[in-house]
């Protein structure tokens, strides 16, 4: 069995594990053995690894490393171990592990300082993988190196690119600086834009577009050629198709990333963004890390994903975490006992126990009847984008599946209306949605390097449309030279906000019968008190510190109240 933390474990093992696990929270005990490990996050289960072998479990490790002891390593070995040193003193030295029964980092160290006693702590591959890559770099060619490739030679096919390793061919090893910086950089995307006498590429960190790095012209079509390689596909491909969609993987410190790739024409070339589907840092868990939305709309979505049919829409423009959203929600409802298909473009996070089909769009309608005789329980659909794909998710609701797919509106209410538009009836929509939610990710301020303020001025108060109180509220802000942790960028990560609609059968015959508008129920919603909105979620993370109101301001319109 993979319990998805980089160490294969026996069947005795993962029986004490599991038996950890249920002790921990006897509610567990209620489900198959099998089932168990996919409704544990991972750091849980390391936990029960842990108490295993009576080692200390550190989720955050990057903060008791010795620098000096770290250089003195060869991060080669490092990797291959999954092992990294913290400390030392006079007897001891302290390294964490990821694998307890791995004896590779005892042997390393108790040979290096056959002096101390070496004492391990358990900690995340992710964490591991942070502290290693901070001495394990990619550099990139040199200039002498770039304006030494000829620009008439064909390079050889690209197998297994890794970007962590040196390479011979400078071509190769610029392409594999610029996605490590990114991957190391947890940036989103990774863009490279020709204009009319440069080439440059720049990083989607948080939200935001950063610094422009350049490439020399005369790479310009074969770094384009070398990313399409990539994927096999011949560079004769970029004079048939106006637009190119793929993926590739790149080997990143020994964990493998998906990168999704799309390319298009421009006026001086072509612009190519991949996106870094980096799924090691992050864990998509409804009410952990930054999807832990509060209480009161996780206990709504707990009721909403409990009934037996119906469509949940997730709304909100291009990446806000829709999916992400969805696929935790996928986790939570995955049972042995119900079978689950997706259809997507592209497929982003696989899920255990989950069948995943990537289509294209032209092939959706020839797909849609093979796909409903597949005996679906369980339905996600990537995104609602015509009258055939809304179609599909309405019928198959009516016929008693439960559907999860995205749309793209500004709010939750017009979500029905942009069913309409897309010539779905009223009524079926009212009588086959059950959720209605919008979501946007905020920018968080950097923990590190944040300023705090007493209060807002007045001018922002009246821009913002806040009250009075806020004037005595303390708030941080951004801090806008940054520090090293966050890049100077002044934001660390974002989170997810959240707001949902849910449809009861009351609201759903209103709306059937045309005796209430979408927009009159939000504010039914919002007259209730009980389900936060957007703003409201956003404005409770400035009141606690963690993200400011320059941040809000980008994705939520914040000149109305609620």
């Amino acid at each position: 069995m993979n319990l998805n933390i980089g160490i294969n474990l026996n069947e005795t093992i993962t029986d004490a594990i599991v038996d950890q696990l249920i002790e921990h929270e006897p509610s567990l005990a209620e489900r198959s053995r099998e089932d168990i490990p996919r409704t544990c996050t991972a750091n849980r289960i390391l936990a029960s690894i842990g108490a295993l072998t009576s080692l200390p479990l550190f989720l955050k490790i990057k903060d008791f490393v010795d620098r000096s002891l770290l250089e003195e390593s060869d991060p080669s070995l490092l990797n291959r171990g999954m092992f990294v040193p913290l400390c030392r003193d006079n007897e001891q030295i302290y390294i964490a592990v990821a694998n307890p029964w791995d004896p590779t980092a005892e042997d390393t160290f108790g040979q290096q300082y056959p002096d101390l006693e070496v004492t391990k702590v358990l900690a995340p591959v992710a964490e591991i993988t942070q502290v290693i890559e901070t001495v394990a770099r990619t550099s990139g060619p040199s200039q002498s190196d770039l304006d030494a490739i000829e620009v008439d030679e064909r390079g050889d096919e690209v197998h297994d690119f890794n970007v962590t390793e040196k390479h011979e061919e400078p071509l190769a090893q610029l392409v594999a600086k610029i996605v490590s910086d990114g991957v190391k950089n947890r940036a989103s995307d990774i863009h490279i834009k020709c204009e009319k006498d440069r080439v440059h590429y720049s990083y989607r960190i948080d939200g935001d577009m950063g610094e422009k790095f350049e490439i020399p012209m005369k790479l310009k079509d074969r770094v384009d050629a070398f990313l399409l390689n990539l994927m096999g596909l011949a560079p004769e491909e970029r004079a048939k198709r106006p637009g190119i969609s793929g993926r590739f993987t790149v080997n990143y410190l020994r964990r493998p990333i998906d990168m999704r790739f799309e390319r298009h024409k421009t006026y001086r070339g072509y612009h190519v963004t991949m996106r870094i589907l980096d799924k090691s840092h992050f864990e998509a868990k409804l009410g952990v890390g930054s999807l832990s939305f509060d209480s009161a709309t996780l206990f709504e979505m707990e009721k909403v994903m409990a009934i037996p049919a119906g469509i949940i829409v997730m709304s909100g423009p291009t990446g806000s975490g829709k999916s992400t959203t969805l696929n935790a929600m996928l986790r939570e409802l995955n049972r042995p006992e119900d079978n689950i298909l997706t259809l997507e473009n592209p497929v982003e996070d696989e899920i255990q126990g989950v069948l995943h089909c990537d289509i294209r769009p032209e092939e959706f309608k020839p797909m849609i009847a093979s796909f409903m005789r597949s005996d679906p329980d369980i339905i996600l659909m990537g995104e609602v984008r015509d009258f055939d794909s809304a179609e599909l998710a309405i019928e198959a609701a009516i016929t008693g599946h439960k559907v999860l797919t995205t749309i793209h509106t500004p709010r939750a209410s017009q979500i029905i209306e942009r069913f309409e538009q897309l010539g779905i009836e009223r009524w079926k929509i009212a009588q086959t949605l059950k959720a209605a939610c919008a979501q946007r990710l905020v920018k968080l301020l950097c923990p590190y390097c944040k300023i705090k303020k007493p209060g807002l001025t007045e001018r922002e108060i009246k821009k913002f449309n806040l009250t009075e109180e806020w004037r005595e509220t303390p708030v941080c802000h951004r801090n806008i030279d940054g520090c090293n942790e966050c890049g100077n960028r002044g934001y660390l990560g974002r989170t997810a906000i959240l707001e949902i609609i849910p449809i009861t059968p009351e609201w759903s015959d209103a709306l059937s019968k045309g005796d209430l508008t979408p927009y009159e129920l939000e504010l039914a919603v919002r007259e209730q008190g009980i389900l936060p909105s957007l703003r409201k979620s956003g404005l409770k993370l400035v009141r606690e510190g963690r993200s400011d109101l320059d941040a809000l301001r980008k994705v939520i319109d914040m000149s109305t109240s609620d």
